[in-house]
């Protein structure tokens, strides 16, 4: 078992590095940025096309938090190609196994992010925005300058969570061929026949990676919330 252990993890890490950490932290990014757009466009009170845009956000968030991760994979990777549309696909819209992962999962990612981002906006006091108006600052400025720094700290620990879960949900990528360190301990399985190890051991790692996660959650924390005055 040990010699198992001691041949595989090598492998297992080198998939971790060259696809897992990568996917997870551009697909966190790209889904940030969705997911501070979604939030800013259903939050604004502009009349006319904003409320066009309010209604095609508000579906995209209800359909990317209805539907499991791993249909949304199959539809992006398996369904698009036979999705065929006159000038710009006549051929189906076809992927690459990591562009429709990295998709996939940015989509997902700023679906259930931008809740987070919205309700932490929401939780600033209104009194913050008056305070702002009251100084001659424009809803912009009040916004960046006021509002977004202070609801940076306050989603920040769910949003961490967001990408704790996301490194973990990357594993579902071996469903649509990517390489990553669980498709690589399903090969190796395949070739030693010991699967409870294998699987033990890509868990291991996985947990490994969570936890050094967790910890610069808790740092950053740590970090943001220095200069925040304890009442009492």
């Amino acid at each position: 078992m040990w010699d198992i252990i001691v041949n595989a993890t090598p492998q297992l890490v080198v998939a971790g590095l060259k696809y897992t950490i990568p996917i997870s932290i551009v697909s966190f990014l790209l889904g940030l940025i969705l997911a501070l757009i979604t939030a800013l466009i259903r939050l604004s009170s502009q009349k006319g096309l904003f409320r066009i845009l309010k209604a095609i956000f508000r579906f995209y968030v209800w359909l990317f938090r209805s539907t499991p991760l791993l249909v949304q994979l199959f539809i992006v990777y398996f369904g698009l190609p036979y999705l065929k549309i006159a000038v710009i696909a006549p051929e189906g819209i076809k992927l690459t196994p990591l562009v429709a992962g990295i998709i996939t999962f940015s989509l997902n990612t700023g679906a259930y992010c931008s809740e987070t981002i919205r309700a932490s906006i929401l939780s600033i006091p209104k009194g913050q925005w008056e305070a702002a108006f009251s100084i001659g600052m424009t809803r912009s400025q009040a916004l960046s300058r006021i509002i977004l720094p202070q609801a940076v700290r306050v989603s920040l620990p769910p949003l961490a969570n967001s990408f704790i879960g996301l490194v973990k949900d990357t594993s579902l990528a071996a469903s649509i061929t990517i390489v990553e360190m669980f498709e690589v301990s399903q090969q190796i399985a395949a070739e030693n026949y010991q699967p409870l190890v294998m699987y033990c051991l890509v868990a291991a790692l996985y947990a490994i990676a969570c936890s050094l996660l967790s910890w610069l959650q808790g740092y950053l924390e740590k970090v943001t919330s220095r200069y925040v005055t304890n009442a009492g």
